[in-house]
C-alpha cells in the first residue's frame, strides 16, 4: 500500500489492551490499508493465520496451492494496482519456495511485503525442524529485511516495511517473525515512529540540471526518449505524454514501460530491445540524444554495450544513483524521482520558453520504419500464437489486463496486444520466471474484480504453477488463461534452431512421436482441458482457425475461471530478434 493510502487506527482500544504478537501484526497490516493477503500456512506461521481468521471482516486471506503461487499473486495485485502486494508463508521450505518471488520483485522493482514465520528463537541456528536462514538467503534480493526478535517492535517494523517497499525505488521487504514473538502477549504501541535514519527521501532534480536537459533537446536533431518501469511505478505516464507532445521527442520503452504512452501516437515507437520493434531499435541506435528515464540499460535492451546508441549524448534520469553509469556511461546524470523531473521540466519550458527543434525529417524517417517493419507474421493453415493474441486484442477491444508466463508467448503478447494504459501488461521481465502468469492473473483480478484479466501463457510456463487453477475455483476468482500449446519450450527451442543446428536438448514437452503438426494431436500430452476440468475449471481446446474467435468469446463471457487451450505449431520464431552480443543494426527481421 502506498504511504499516502495508509489507514489510521480503526480500533483505538487495541492500543491499551494486551494482544498476541500475531494479532498485532494483523492490526498493523489493517492500519497500512491491506485488504488482501496471499498466504499458505504452516507450523511457524499458524499463529498469524489464526489472527487473520479473527479479522476476516477486514482482510481477505487467499490460500494458494503453492508458496510461489502466493508470491506471484501478490505480484499481480501490486503490478496492477500500484499498492504493495502482501504474501505470507511458513518457515523452512515455505520461505525457500518464496525466494524466487522475492528475487523477481527485486529485479522488476515491485513493492512487495513478504512475511515469513520462523522457528522459536531458542532454536535459530540449530538446524531445527523446518528452519532456514531466510534472512541471509534473500539478502542480495531484498530492499530491506527484518528478523523481529522483540515483539514490541512489531508495529514499527510493519510500518517501516510498507514505507520502504513503496517509496523511492520500490522493492521487496522481508519480515521474518519467530513463533515465540507471534505468541508473546503485550500491550502494543501503534504510535511508534519509524526509525530509518539512513533512508533518504526521494531525490529531486535541480532546475540547473533540467535546464541542461532542455538545452540538449533544443540543440538535437535525432533525439529519442528511452523509458522504463520507473515511469509506471512513479505514476508519471501523464507527465511523459505531456513532455513528449511539448518537445516533439519520439519515445520507445522497455517491456516494463509498456502502456506509458499510447502506441497509436505518432511519436511512439512501441518497445525496443531483443525482440522489440525495428523502428524503436534503429531510432535508439541512430539517435544523437538519448534520454533514459526510469530504466537501467539492461542487457536485453542494449545488446553489446559499446554498440548501443554509439553516437548519442546520453542523459540518465533515475532515483537510484547506483544505476548511473553502471552499464552505460551517461553524459548527464540526473538523480531524481522521474515524475518530479518530468513535471518540473514541463514547468520550466513554460516559464522560460523553449526553442522547439525541427524534428520533421527525423519523425518522417521513423514513421517510414514503423510502416515498413511492423510486428507481423505470415499466416498459414494452422492457428498461430500471434494470430490468437491479435484476435484476443480485438475481441477485448484492448481493454483487458494481460499477464503472461515467460517464453515466446510473452514476447508475442507484447507485440500483438496493444497497451494504451499503464499497469495492463504484467510479466516477469528482469528475472524471467516461468510459472508467473496465472497466479499473477489471480492477484490482478483480486485487485480489479470488474476488469477482464487474462493470462496469455505457454504450455511449459503454465505447467509450473498449474495447481493455482484450484485457487481460482475455490476462491471464486474468474481469471482466464489463453494457453498457447506448441508442446515445446519454445524460446529455448528457437535458440536451438538458430545457434545449435536444431538439436533438441530436452525442449520437447509432449510425446515426440506425436510432434509434427497440429493435425496430429491424437496422443497430445498433457490434456490441459481435462486437467482444468479436474480442478473444476471450464476448458476448451481450439485446433482450427474457424473456431478461434468463438472460443475466445466463450472464454470472455464465462463467469468463472476458464482455460482456452490453443494448439499452435512449434515451428514459429519470435521476430525481430537481436542475438546476444549484437547491435540493433544486426537485427534479424525474418
Amino acid at each position: 500500500m502506498k504511504a499516502n493510502d495508509r489507514i489510521n487506527s480503526q480500533n483505538p482500544a487495541s492500543e491499551s489492551k494486551p494482544m498476541k504478537g500475531a494479532d498485532v501484526v494483523v492490526e498493523a497490516l489493517i492500519r497500512e490499508g491491506v485488504d488482501v493477503i496471499f498466504a499458505y500456512p504452516g507450523g511457524a506461521s499458524l499463529e498469524l493465520h489464526q489472527a487473520l481468521v479473527k479479522r476476516s471482516d477486514r482482510i481477505r486471506t487467499i490460500l494458494p496451492r503453492f508458496e510461489q503461487g502466493a508470491g506471484f499473486m501478490a505480484h499481480g495485485y501490486s503490478r496492477a494496482s500500484g499498492k504493495a502486494g502482501v504474501c505470507m508463508v511458513t518457515s523452512g521450505p515455505g520461505a525457500a519456495n518464496l525466494v524466487t518471488c522475492i528475487a523477481d520483485a527485486f529485479m522488476d522493482s515491485i513493492p512487495l511485503v513478504a512475511i515469513t514465520g520462523q522457528v522459536f528463537q531458542e532454536y535459530i541456528g540449530k538446524a531445527a525442524f523446518q528452519e532456514t536462514d531466510v534472512l541471509d538467503m534473500t539478502m542480495p534480493v531484498v530492499k530491506h529485511s527484518y528478523l523481529v526478535l522483540t515483539a514490541e517492535d512489531l508495529p514499527r517494523v510493519i510500518k517501516e516495511a510498507f514505507h520502504i517497499a513503496t517509496t523511492g525505488r520500490p522493492g521487496p521487504v522481508l519480515v521474518d517473525i519467530p513463533k515465540d514473538v507471534q505468541q508473546k502477549v503485550f500491550v502494543p504501541d501503534f504510535s511508534q515512529e519509524m526509525d530509518l535514519p539512513g533512508y533518504p527521501p526521494s531525490p529531486k532534480a535541480s532546475d540547473e540540471e533540467l535546464m541542461k536537459l532542455i538545452q540538449l533537446i533544443e540543440n538535437s536533431h535525432q533525439p529519442v526518449f528511452y523509458t522504463g518501469g520507473g515511469i509506471i511505478s512513479s505514476d508519471a505516464s501523464d507527465d511523459l505524454r505531456s513532455f513528449i507532445q511539448l518537445t516533439g521527442v519520439p519515445q520507445s520503452s522497455t517491456l516494463m514501460g509498456l502502456g506509458a504512452v499510447d502506441p497509436d501516437d505518432e511519436l511512439c515507437l512501441n518497445w525496443f530491445g531483443m525482440h522489440g520493434s525495428v523502428a524503436g531499435n534503429w531510432a535508439v541506435y541512430e539517435s544523437d540524444l538519448l534520454i533514459c528515464a526510469g530504466a537501467r540499460f539492461d542487457d536485453r535492451i542494449t545488446g553489446v554495450v559499446s554498440k548501443f546508441a554509439p553516437d548519442a549524448t546520453i542523459v540518465h534520469i533515475d532515483l537510484d544513483r547506483s544505476e548511473h553509469n553502471k552499464n552505460k556511461r551517461a553524459h548527464l546524470t540526473i538523480h531524481s524521482d522521474v515524475k518530479y523531473a518530468l513535471s518540473r521540466a514541463i514547468e520550466l519550458i513554460k516559464e522560460k520558453g523553449f526553442r522547439k527543434p525541427d524534428l520533421s525529417a527525423w519523425v518522417k524517417r521513423l514513421c517510414e520504419w514503423k510502416e515498413q517493419y511492423p510486428f507481423a507474421y505470415e499466416p498459414n493453415r494452422h492457428v498461430l500464437a500471434q494470430e490468437a493474441i491479435q484476435a484476443l486484442y480485438e475481441e477485448t477491444k484492448g481493454d483487458a489486463i494481460i499477464t503472461t508466463g515467460v517464453g515466446q508467448h510473452q514476447m508475442w503478447a507484447a507485440q500483438f496486444y496493444r497497451y494504451k494504459n499503464p499497469r495492463t501488461y504484467i510479466s516477469s521481465l528482469g528475472l524471467g520466471t516461468m510459472g508467473f502468469g496465472y497466479p499473477a492473473a489471480l492477484g490482478a483480478k483480486v485487485a480489479f474484480p470488474d476488469r477482464q484479466v487474462i493470462d496469455i501463457d505457454g504450455d511449459g510456463s503454465f505447467t509450473m504453477n498449474i495447481q493455482e487453477l484450484a485457487t481460482a475455483k475455490m476462491e471464486k476468482i474468474p481469471a482466464k488463461c489463453m494457453l498457447m500449446n506448441n508442446q515445446h519450450l519454445g524460446m529455448v527451442m528457437q535458440w536451438e534452431d538458430r545457434f545449435y543446428d536444431g538439436v533438441r536438448g530436452q525442449t520437447i514437452l509432449s510425446d515426440p512421436a506425436n510432434i509434427g503438426s497440429p493435425d496430429n494431436i491424437g496422443g497430445l500430452y498433457p490434456d490441459f482441458v481435462k486437467i482444468a476440468e479436474g480442478f473444476g475449471v471450464k476448458g476448451r481446446r481450439v485446433i482450427r482457425r474457424e473456431d478461434l474467435r468463438e472460443g475466445i468469446r466463450e472464454m470472455l463471457e464465462h463467469d468463472g475461471p476458464y482455460l482456452l487451450e490453443v494448439i499452435v505449431p512449434y515451428t514459429e520464431h519470435v521476430m525481430p530478434f537481436i542475438p546476444q552480443k549484437c547491435s540493433a543494426k544486426e537485427i534479424i527481421i525474418k
